[in-house]
């Protein structure tokens, strides 16, 4: 975690809620990683920089969550809290601060399958804990908002992620990006996520292998042994290419501005920044088939949930998807600008 963004949504989020600053009265503190950045810069578009000597991803996150917290409520009037993992700390922290307390709840993270019995018990008191002593509860999507309606009886606000830092121009690496990657002239389809079985990537593998069509998959294949499993059985079949991962925007912009159509398999959590941010290239989407893709793409992308369904999908003429793709598009600029939900954002504080 930190800026600039470097792994995931809420750094990009972070990142924009930062450089799209709309009031001068409002002074950015951004606590991060020292793990992951060696570079440790003071500030940040006037952000002020401070590092935690933690990894804010697995097992330290929830050490890193709560140092960061007692270090924030010293100095600040608002604390923004992104996802619940440090949130079991917040009965102890209400004892002794009433600090203003906006906490984006994430996706449901106890109910993602790679998380065992106890690791999925603690994240569900977590987010209990961040539900009841949050001042404001954020959610990034219609069906979390539900969620946490019909679970917890609390009203929450609706903000998603952006996706408009996406639109750059690559037209001075297009070339050599498509070449080196031996995908110029080909027609091949698009998907970047972390390989993990929510994310479905061995149905998108196996369909595209039996439909005989282009599918370039950009992901962490050495860090599970599910990731290793399929590496091991796709890597030999010429119309798959599987990529180690990809942090240059422009890079992945190439791949997704290219592609015939944009698979996106993850089956947990809300808006997905990954989701979002493909929309904005207007092209075809394939969903995995759950409440929280529907919401995001207002049930105008198309979707499947098994390998037979999306077979059917890739064998359909692709004037079918024109129409689609356009509303893709359309839903892009009007929901996910950076420009909006950093207002919304500031509303809060």
């Amino acid at each position: 975690m930190g800026v600039p963004a470097q792994y995931g949504g809420f750094e990009t989020l972070v990142e924009n809620l930062i450089d799209k600053k709309t009031t001068s009265n409002i002074r950015y503190t951004v606590y991060c990683s020292g793990k992951s950045y060696t570079n440790h810069v003071e500030s940040y578009n006037e952000a002020l920089l401070k590092y935690i000597p933690l990894q804010a991803n697995g097992a330290q996150s929830v050490l890193y969550d709560m140092v960061s917290i007692i270090r924030a409520v010293k100095e600040h009037d608002v604390i923004l809290i992104l996802g619940v993992s440090g949130c079991i700390f917040l009965p102890l922290f209400r004892i002794f601060s009433n600090k203003r307390l906006v906490i984006n709840i994430d996706g449901l993270e106890h109910r993602r399958d790679k998380w065992g019995r106890f690791a999925k018990a603690f994240l569900k008191y977590s987010e209990k804990m961040a539900v009841k002593y949050a001042d404001v509860i954020v959610s990034d999507n219609k069906g979390i908002q539900d969620y946490v309606w019909q679970e917890y009886g609390k009203q929450s606000e609706l903000i998603a992620y952006g996706g408009d830092h996406v639109l750059c121009d690559v037209s001075s690496v297009e070339d050599v990006v498509l070449q080196n990657l031996s995908l110029k002239g080909k027609d091949y389809s698009f998907s970047v996520c972390r390989i993990e079985p929510e994310n479905n990537v061995h149905i998108a593998l196996e369909a595209f292998r039996l439909a005989h069509k282009e599918l370039v998959v950009v992901g962490n294949w050495d860090k599970s042994q599910y990731g290793k499993e399929l590496q091991e059985k796709y890597a030999k079949c010429e119309n798959i290419h599987l990529i180690s991962p990809i942090y240059d925007l422009k890079v992945l912009n190439v791949l997704r501005s290219n592609c015939s159509f944009y698979i996106h398999g993850h089956s947990a959590g809300g808006t997905n920044p990954s989701l979002v941010e493909a929309m904005f290239f207007g092209k075809p989407i394939l969903a995995y088939d759950v409440l929280y893709n529907r919401e995001t793409t207002e049930g105008k992308a198309s979707y499947y949930k098994t390998v037979e369904e999306l077979r059917k999908l890739l064998s359909e003429s692709y004037n079918v998807y024109d129409e689609r793709a356009r509303a893709m598009l359309e839903i892009a600029h009007r929901r996910y600008r950076w420009a909006d939900i950093t207002k919304h954002y500031e509303s809060l504080y």
